[in-house]
C-alpha cells in the first residue's frame, strides 16, 4: 500500500509486515512479505520501530526470522521509485533512511538479547538488519550481497558501515563493497558476519541453543554488558556516518534522478534486492 507523504510524516503504518510469537521470555519477530522476497519497505520498518521502541519488561531475547525462502532481498525498489517520483529532493528517502538507522540501533543497542535467524538471501538492508543483531546463526545455504554502488548508492542503510568495519574489518569490508560480490554461508562465518552455520532444518533448535540460557542470566548483567560491548566498538570507530545516512542516500538518489531525467546517465540505480 503506498501512502502519502503526510500519512508518513504522521507515523501513520498498519502492522502488516511483520508477525510476533511470544514463547515465555523470547520473543520471536518474522518479516512477513514472502511473496517480495522481505523487501524492507517504510510499513515494516514502522511495525518494527513499534515492537523495539514498547518492548514487554518480561521480554529477555529477540529473535529476527523471516517467512519464505529468503530472509530479506533488500530495499522495496517500487516504493523507493514512489518516493522520488513524489518528491525528487528525497525528503522521502530522508525519512525512510532515519527509521532504518533507528530500527538498526535499537537492535543493537536494546536490553534484551537480539539473535539473527537467516534463511537464503540476505542482501542490502536484509544484510544490514541480521548484522545489527547481537548473534547470528544462518542456513548452510544463505548468502550476503552488498549491491549498493552497483545501484549508484552509498553502502549507509541502517548505519551499517560502521558496524561492517568493526566485524568484518576495513579490509574485507572495503572489499566486499567495491566488488558487492556474494557471501556464502561458509565465508560468513570465517568473517564472523555469522557466528555460526547449520542445516536449514536445524536453525530453530540453534536458535533455543542460544535463547535458552542467556534469557537465565541475570538481566541487569545483560544490560551492563551489552552496553559495555558498544561502547567498545563505538570507541574504535574510525568514523560514525549514521547520523548522515539518509542524509547521503537521499542526496545521492536524487542527484541520480536529475541526471536520468536529463540524459546525463544511463544507470537509472535504484536500491534494489
Amino acid at each position: 500500500m503506498k501512502l502519502s507523504l503526510s500519512e508518513r510524516l504522521s507515523g501513520y503504518r498498519r502492522p502488516r509486515t511483520v508477525r510476533t510469537l511470544r514463547e515465555g521470555p523470547v520473543l520471536r519477530v518474522e518479516l512477513d512479505r514472502p511473496e517480495s522476497g522481505n523487501a524492507v519497505n517504510e510499513e515494516m520498518l514502522d511495525d518494527l520501530l513499534a515492537i523495539l521502541t514498547a518492548p514487554d519488561p518480561e521480554v529477555r531475547v529477540l529473535v529476527l526470522g523471516a517467512a519464505g525462502d529468503d530472509f530479506s532481498l533488500g530495499g522495496d525498489r517500487n516504493e523507493f521509485a514512489d518516493w522520488l517520483e513524489e518528491d525528487q529532493e528525497g525528503r522521502g528517502i530522508r525519512i525512510a533512511g532515519d527509521k532504518a538507522r533507528r530500527v538498526c540501533e535499537l537492535l543493537s543497542t536494546s536490553r534484551i538479547v537480539t539473535i539473527a535467524r537467516v534463511q537464503g538471501k540476505a542482501i542490502g538492508a536484509g544484510m544490514a538488519l541480521a548484522l545489527a543483531c547481537d548473534l547470528r546463526v544462518g542456513a548452510e545455504t544463505a548468502s550476503f550481497r552488498l549491491p549498493e554502488l552497483a545501484l549508484g548508492l552509498p553502502t549507509a542503510w541502517g548505519g551499517m558501515l560502521p558496524r561492517l568495519i568493526h566485524e568484518l574489518g576495513a579490509a574485507r569490508t572495503r572489499e566486499i563493497i567495491l566488488t558487492g560480490r556474494p557471501i556464502g554461508a561458509a565465508e560468513a562465518y570465517e568473517l564472523s558476519v555469522l557466528q555460526r552455520v547449520v542445516p536449514e532444518d536445524e536453525l530453530d533448535a540453534a536458535v533455543t541453543a542460544w535463547a535458552k540460557p542467556v534469557a537465565r542470566r541475570p538481566e541487569s548483567a545483560v544490560r551492563i554488558t551489552k552496553a559495555l560491548l558498544n561502547s567498545y566498538m563505538a570507541a574504535n570507530r574510525m568514523a560514525d556516518p549514521a547520523v548522515l545516512d539518509s542524509e547521503l542516500m537521499a542526496a545521492v538518489a536524487a542527484a541520480s534522478r536529475r541526471a536520468r531525467d536529463a540524459g546525463e546517465s544511463a544507470t537509472g540505480a535504484v536500491p534494489v534486492r
